[in-house]
């Protein structure tokens, strides 16, 4: 990709400048008619730009690349490749009004345009939630494109999602689904919420701008996750006194909390100081799943990294949860990503309970050749609930449960879009005790989105029947 994008813009270089030196030469003999030699030089400065941006594109700098490709919409307004990629990285960013507001642009000003521009425009319209438009561009990509493509962007498995969603929003639900109050959703990315001493406090993940160093992933260019706690106020019935000053909990790196026992005394965590802090007391070879401790001190241990090599590898392992007894754990890794994306592996204590046994995929009937992330286990361990995007849903990840029948998993159940929409939906939290759930999803605001947290009154919740 580098040697091509090099080969590309040095070729683009040398013509540019062979025109340069043509044009001066010529320039007291005869006056340019307009659109001709300086549209031209403009088109080839646009082209060296784009190529720019799109190494900085696969890079994963996608606000990065956005500045080229604007760049390059600026010298060239009648390309249709600079708003193709700035609607590209619209949708990386999660902007999706922009994304198909470009991507528009681009159809208008070419019939050349990519043809992944009709998918690119379908699942623009289905995160807005315009269905019957999302299946309409759906139905165009696939005609268009070769069928090797329209299986590798999954599109038919798309319109399924799109009729599945629109059957699913026909019906009516009895739970209250609400964006969460106060200071705690911000604009930027808020997650994996966890209710804490009688549900008077809740931990969460963002992504906002001060997080602890106050440094960017390299990867995607947003800042390293943090761990973050609200207070509950009765007077004002909104979560405060949001604080990411936790001691212990927080380093220059990735830091999500994704498990509280029900005593509080003990939590998982995951930690990735691989991009942040490589002199780290807890420097990890990847995302590591870590145990810790609530002292009677009122404070939370150092986080270490669980010493067992079938949990903690060199690839991404996290988004830890537990039975209440402590026996058996659950977490999402992508060391099979060569055949599958993310699965939720499950292990048990071994020996004297100090130690963990070997890791294991759960069932078939829930890992997919998709995603599967973020598990919760009932604390008696009946119920797994997780999302995915590899069985049908109404788009994005959508919130899942299943049943342990002993040697196996029953088929997932669908939760309905009393909790799932046609974006991600993830982070699922039930506390029974409490009749309420908490699971994070997308607020859109305009042309953009973000995650948000939102709380769910389980009160008439009936545990879908499994097979």
């Amino acid at each position: 990709m580098k040697k091509t994008a090099l080969f590309i813009r040095t070729f683009l270089t040398v013509a540019l400048l062979l025109l340069s030196i043509q044009v001066s030469a010529h320039s007291e003999m005869s006056v340019a008619p307009p659109d001709s030699t300086t549209g031209v030089i403009d088109k080839s400065a646009s082209l060296v730009i784009i190529e720019d941006g799109k190494q900085l594109y696969s890079e994963g700098k996608v606000r990065e690349a956005l500045i080229k490709f604007r760049q390059a919409a600026q010298k060239d307004p009648n390309t249709w490749k600079a708003p193709y990629w700035i609607s590209m990285c619209h949708y990386r960013l999660d902007n999706y009004g922009f994304a198909m507001q470009y991507a528009r642009q681009a159809v208008t000003l070419s019939n050349e345009t990519d043809r992944d521009i009709y998918e690119l425009l379908g699942k623009s319209h289905h995160r807005l939630g315009n269905l019957d438009s999302a299946i309409n561009y759906y139905t165009i990509a696939s005609e268009k494109l070769p069928k090797s493509r329209v299986k590798e962007l999954r599109i038919v498995e798309k319109i399924k999602e799109c009729e599945f969603a629109k059957t699913e929003l026909a019906k009516k639900i009895t739970l209250d689904k609400k964006h969460i109050m106060g200071e705690v959703n911000s604009g930027y990315n808020d997650y994996a919420p966890i209710l804490f001493n009688d549900g008077k406090e809740m931990y969460f993940t963002s992504r906002r701008s001060n997080t602890t160093g106050g440094k960017n992933n390299p990867d995607d260019d947003l800042y390293f996750e943090d761990i973050y706690l609200a207070e509950w106020s009765p007077e004002t019935y909104t979560w405060d006194s949001v604080t990411n000053d936790l001691d212990r909990l927080n380093g220059t790196g990735h830091d999500a909390l994704s498990y509280i026992s029900q005593d509080g005394l003990t939590a998982l965590l995951t930690l990735n100081t691989t991009e942040a802090d490589s002199k780290s007391k807890t420097a990890t070879r990847s995302s590591d799943i870590c145990e810790l401790e609530f002292s009677s001190k009122g404070k939370w241990s150092t986080p270490k990294p669980i010493s067992n090599k079938s949990i903690n590898t060199s690839y991404y392992d996290g988004a830890a949860t537990m039975t209440e007894d402590g026996n058996t754990m659950y977490f999402v890794s992508d060391r099979n990503g060569d055949k599958t994306m993310t699965d939720i592996y499950v292990v048990q204590r071994a020996g004297n309970g100090k130690k963990w046994g070997v890791a294991k995929p759960v069932s078939d009937s829930i890992n997919t050749p998709g995603r599967e992330t973020t598990p919760y286990i009932s604390p008696d361990g009946r119920y797994l609930f997780f999302s995915s995007d590899g069985h049908l849903g109404m788009g994005g990840y959508d919130i899942y449960v299943s049943e342990n029948l002993g040697s196996t998993w029953s088929k997932p159940v669908n939760l309905g879009h009393a909790f799932n929409t046609v974006n991600d939906d993830t982070h699922f939290q039930y506390y029974p005790q409490w009749k309420k759930a908490v699971l994070s999803g997308f607020s859109l605001q305009g042309q953009k989105a973000s995650m948000d947290l939102f709380d769910v009154d389980m009160t008439n919740f009936v545990m879908p029947k499994t097979n």
